[in-house]
Order: structure tokens, then C-alpha cells, then sequence
């Protein structure tokens, strides 16, 4: 599966995929950087990823796009009572959503945060994030975590995050937010095999594809099928 992974950070979301050809698009080479020492064999790009999608959309079999979520957040919304300046909402989301709905032919999921006002168009929601999608999710409980890391050490909050990685002081910025930005990799994982997920053409399958007894881990594709027969 080829995939393309948009605004993709430090890759938590990609952390625990398994058989994929990725594509990683950031636009900040600090941290475009720490992603490809964490995933050697993955291509990054340092370019927009909003424009990269539109230009190479037809070249991958499925698209992750988490989009920049500070003004659709609800600290964003908060900083009206603080009295400081509010901002217009960034319409990339939207257009992405709408663009992937209208012409993109593979799978696609685009994330981001709960938003302050109500979504345009609605998402499903797990855990603090909302997604768009052309696929199934099987539901799933995503382990609570703790918000709030006052007083946390970046070692208890790399593994809070589920992304302990060696040597990850020597990087720039600040950690904290790189972590807080990360999908959980359990979460990414998931949603990733919901996306491989196809219908069998077994008749055992063909009311309910979500019941087959061939599942594996949840999951019934094509390729489980055939192991488990």
C-alpha cells in the first residue's frame, strides 16, 4: 500500500505501520528531520502539504491528512475571554475534506482536533480528535492519558505518548508539543487496518463482512482470508 502521510510531524500515527510505502510531507525541516532518523526507509518531503496533495493525489492508495488545528481548537475560542486578538478559522481543513470527498478515488482519513464551533461537516470522534473518512472504523477504546504533564519529565512523557525514542533530546524545539501533536501509534495502527479492511467475497461474508470467522485481530482482508482457510 502506498501511502501518503500529510503534515506528518515526528510520525506518531505512523509509528506502528507495518507493509507500507510512506510518503511523509512536512514543511519544517527541524522537524521533517527527526521524522526520517525515526523512519529511515520512509521519503520525506519538506514542502506544503496542502498543495503537495492536490498536485500528487492519484500517485497513493490511501491519504492521512492532519491539517493545522490551532484555529479550529478550543484554546483558540478561549483566547477571546483572555481579551487578546481571535483569528479567522484556516479553511484548509475544509477544502481538503471536501477535495478527497469529490475526487480521490483511494482511501482517505483527515484528522484533527474538536473543534470550538460546530464542524462543517460532520466527523466521527475518538478519543480528543475528529476524523473524516471514506471507510470503516471498527470502534475502539483509546487508553485515557494524562493531559496535564506539569512537572512530567520528557522520558515519563515519551512514554505517556507511547513514542520513546532514543537520543530525542538532541533535537530542537520543544518536545512537549511535538509529542502532544502525535496521534497515539495505537490509535494510527488501527485506523490503518480499518483502511486495508476490504469485503470478502466468501458467502460467509456477504451479509455482514464485519462478522466473517476469519478475522484476524479484528480485521477480515483478503489476505487473513486466504491464511486462515
Amino acid at each position: 500500500m502506498k501511502v501518503l502521510n500529510l503534515y506528518a510531524g515526528i510520525g506518531g500515527n505512523r509509528k506502528l505501520w507495518k507493509d507500507v510505502d510512506v510518503t511523509a510531507i512536512e514543511i519544517n525541516p527541524e522537524i521533517a528531520k527527526i521524522y526520517q532518523d525515526f523512519f529511515p526507509d520512509d521519503k520525506v518531503v519538506v514542502a506544503d502539504a496542502h498543495k503537495y496533495l492536490l498536485e500528487h493525489y492519484k500517485e497513493f492508495d490511501f491519504i492521512w491528512s492532519s491539517p493545522p488545528c490551532p484555529t479550529h481548537s478550543r484554546m483558540n475560542y478561549l483566547q477571546k475571554a483572555k481579551g487578546n486578538k481571535v483569528i479567522y478559522p484556516d479553511m484548509t481543513l475544509w477544502q481538503e475534506i471536501i477535495f478527497l470527498k469529490n475526487w480521490y478515488k483511494g482511501k482517505w482519513i483527515v484528522e484533527n482536533v474538536r473543534t470550538y464551533y460546530e464542524p462543517l461537516i460532520k466527523p466521527i470522534e475518538i478519543d480528543r480528535h475528529y476524523f473524516w473518512n471514506n471507510f470503516f472504523i471498527i470502534p475502539i477504546e483509546v487508553c485515557k492519558k494524562v493531559r496535564n504533564d506539569k512537572g512530567m519529565t520528557l522520558n515519563v512523557k515519551m512514554k505517556e505518548r507511547n513514542m520513546f525514542v532514543k537520543d530525542f533530546y538532541k533535537y530542537k524545539g520543544d518536545k512537549r508539543t511535538l509529542l502532544n501533536n502525535c496521534i497515539e501509534p495505537d490509535l494510527g495502527k488501527h485506523i490503518l487496518e480499518c483502511a486495508k479492511m476490504v469485503k470478502c467475497n466468501d458467502n460467509e461474508c456477504e451479509n455482514n463482512p464485519f462478522e466473517c470467522p476469519f478475522f484476524v485481530n479484528g480485521l477480515c482482508t483478503e489476505v487473513n482470508h486466504k491464511l486462515k482457510r
